[in-house]
Order: C-alpha cells, then sequence, then structure tokens
C-alpha cells in the first residue's frame, strides 16, 4: 500500500489527471479508477476525495454536472478549460520532483518529459 503522506501530497495531481484522461467522472468512479491503475495501491478514501473535488471545483479548476439516474443522484466532475493549465503545470512539477528525488536518493533518473 502506498505512503498515505505521499499521496496526500499528490492527491490532486492523482485526481485531475485521471478526470483529464476519462474526461467525465463521478467521485465513486475516479476512486475505483485509481485503484483500478495503481493494482490496489491507491484506495481513495471519501473523506480524502471531496473535499478536494470541492475545492477545485470552488476554484474553477472543475465544474460540475447533476445527473438523475432513476431515484439516484450523480454529481459529475469535469476539468474546465482553465483547469486544463492546472493539469499540466501539476504533471510537469510532478515530473520534475521524482527526477530531483531519483537523484536525490542516487536511482536511476527518468528522462525530462
Amino acid at each position: 500500500m502506498a505512503s498515505t503522506e505521499l499521496i496526500k501530497g499528490t492527491l490532486q495531481t492523482i485526481i485531475l489527471k485521471v478526470l483529464h484522461d476519462h474526461n467525465r467522472m463521478y467521485g465513486y468512479e475516479i476512486t475505483q479508477k485509481v485503484k483500478s491503475l495503481t493494482d490496489g495501491e491507491i484506495q481513495l478514501s471519501e473523506g480524502s476525495l471531496y473535499p478536494h473535488l470541492h475545492r477545485m471545483e470552488a476554484e474553477g479548476i472543475l465544474t460540475t454536472e447533476t445527473v438523475h439516474i432513476g431515484k439516484r443522484v450523480r454529481k459529475y466532475y469535469q476539468i474546465t478549460a482553465s483547469g486544463k493549465t492546472v493539469v499540466d503545470e501539476k504533471i510537469r512539477d510532478f515530473t520534475n520532483f521524482v527526477r530531483i528525488m531519483q537523484n536525490v536518493l542516487q536511482l536511476n533518473p527518468i528522462s525530462n518529459t
């Protein structure tokens, strides 16, 4: 299982990348996609996911759409045009951080993309 501390520091990047790759998703769908992509190593709780989603919505990074499915209400999240810039910045920052940490830990560095 991945370190909770490391996940906390990268949760916004994880959420944004998953939404970027899958366009529009609801909360549970995001948690399941992250779990699947990480072979269960990262399991997001509602308590960590939704505050991030709500904050990013308030910041204009995400937009929401409420859909009624029978008696259920599902809130879909999607990245805004300005949010796409944030995704690119987060990925670039994280990639740079990984490169720096590989140097510090004297691991084989990755190429700078």
